[in-house]
């Protein structure tokens, strides 16, 4: 364990200030050759911390009082390319693998170069990926991939890089999540593939990628495409007690002030009288008296109702925050790019959808007891025989997607949003009279100001074939059209 500490001091120290490949190749007083395993730890750090307020606001998990929160009342604008400076590392990465002759390095910046392109495709619609993944540095205006086009290119490269994978014979080195494991990897490579299908649920009749053929190929193939198992299996960030390694909201000031439950999820884990709601928040001020069990002593701000009712009410004390362990800990929970929780979850809905053969149930109330194991609750058998959690049928989706979201509760990134934004499910509430936006929930975010000025002609020109209404935060994009 101390190893695995130094070792993600020691990458970051030495990777300070390169966000950019050219950097490294161009600065005569920084060294040109990094070995590949110091690289992975970095673009580990980086994309398995998906601990975010700002999805947490947007998923209607937390409220904000200290103004009016942009992500909390549905105003946002636009997001940035911030994620290309992490394909270059991973495009470095496979330089330096190549110079060493370490093919494991390249397999796993597969993964990493469809991990980083769906994450930015999603939030916008169609991005560079061509041009701008694994190509030749110096293309300075890439042309934008197709939405489709992209799906269909990470699948493949996921794909081979499980199955590269169980081929290679090397040593991981520079691995802070599974230690070199491969066989984890696999797991996580095709877990999170079954992920990526899902995601494109609305398109299975709409689009030359097999969806339904492919997912069966993993869920039916274990020994070539193997999947979590248990929870030992979750994609995870362990955080230590150490400077630039902690938990990230660790002495978080405006999480200890600003922020609050929201009420929705407050009153959805009360009436299913679940257990998890303890290890979330912490009882509300005027509750004082009541025992840290009892539901009646929690309650939240709603998410869309104007600031000022808000403030009001959690001066009142008839608001709980959120437990201080994510603030006073500084190593609290893991950050999940993945969890075994949410496959089960994948797995039941695919199930409700008729993707494959076998009921939903098992798999609903296995994603249940992992997230409720995650968070140390090991008597669940009361919780999974609530007849309030029941499912109403095996093709209840809702009821699927909503446990799927308490899971998630301020982990995996904006996969809660995507999941409602996907599937409508849970209701995000836009009635309390404070929601900007024209009551509308936005369905992405609007493409960098500097692309206007950088690279305006491709820009335009997907603008032009995406968005009839131009660059706006409630056009559809492909995936969700």
């Amino acid at each position: 364990m101390m190893m695995k500490k130094y070792l993600i001091i020691f990458s970051l120290l030495l990777l300070a200030g390169c966000s950019k490949v050219e950097d490294l190749q161009n600065d005569p007083n920084r060294a040109t050759q990094v070995s590949p395993d110091l690289l992975l730890t970095t673009i580990e750090t980086t994309a398995f911390n998906n601990v975010s307020l700002n999805a947490a606001l947007a998923s209607r998990q937390l409220t904000f009082t200290d103004g009016t929160n942009q992500y909390q009342y549905y105003n946002w604008q636009r997001a940035g390319f911030g994620q290309y400076d992490d394909l270059k590392q991973v495009y470095k990465m496979i330089q330096e693998s190549q110079r060493t002759d370490s093919q494991v390095y390249q397999i796993l910046a597969k993964f990493f170069n469809a991990y980083y392109a769906i994450e930015l495709t999603r939030v916008f619609g169609d991005v560079p990926y061509t041009e701008a993944v694994g190509a030749e540095i110096g293309i300075y205006t890439p042309s934008y991939d197709r939405q489709e086009l992209i799906y269909a290119s990470a699948l493949d490269s996921l794909r081979a890089a499980g199955l590269e994978l169980a081929q290679n014979t090397e040593t991981i080195r520079g691995d802070v999540i599974y230690e070199g494991n491969k066989k984890q990897w696999q797991k996580l490579i095709n877990s999170y593939s079954l992920r990526v299908l899902m995601s494109l649920s609305n398109k299975v009749d709409q689009t030359d990628i097999d969806i339904v053929g492919r997912f069966n190929e993993i869920l039916n193939n274990f020994d070539q495409f193997p999947i979590f198992e248990s929870n030992s299996d979750n994609a995870s960030l362990v955080y230590v007690d150490i400077q630039d390694n902690r938990y990230p909201l660790f002495n978080d000031n405006s999480l200890q002030t600003a922020y609050y439950m929201e009420q929705t999820f407050v009153e959805r884990l009360q009436n299913y009288e679940d257990p998890r709601l303890f290890m979330m928040a912490d009882k509300k001020p005027n509750a004082s008296n009541l025992n840290v069990e009892d539901f009646s002593a929690y309650g939240g701000l709603y998410g869309s109702a104007p600031l000022s009712d808000n403030g009001s009410k959690a001066v009142s004390g008839e608001a709980s925050r959120i437990k201080p362990r994510y603030y006073n800990n500084p190593v609290n929970e893991p950050s999940i790019l993945m969890s075994y929780a949410e496959l089960q979850f994948t797995l039941a809905e695919a199930a409700a959808r008729g993707w494959i053969s076998e009921p939903s149930e098992p798999y609903y109330k296995s994603g249940i007891a992992a997230s409720l194991a995650f968070y140390g609750i090991s008597e669940a058998e009361d919780y999974l025989n609530n007849p309030t959690i029941q499912l109403n049928s095996n093709e209840d989706l809702e009821s699927i997607l909503t446990q799927k979201h308490i899971a998630l509760f301020l982990n995996t990134g904006w996969q809660s949003f995507y999941d409602q934004r996907r599937t409508g499910f849970p209701e995000f509430n836009v009635d309390g009279g404070g929601i900007l936006n024209n009551g509308l929930i936005p369905k992405r975010f609007m493409y960098p100001q500097n692309e206007s000025i950088n690279n305006p002609e491709n820009l335009n020109e997907a603008i032009n074939r995406q968005f009839p209404s131009g660059d706006n935060i409630n056009a559809s994009m492909w995936l969700i059209d």
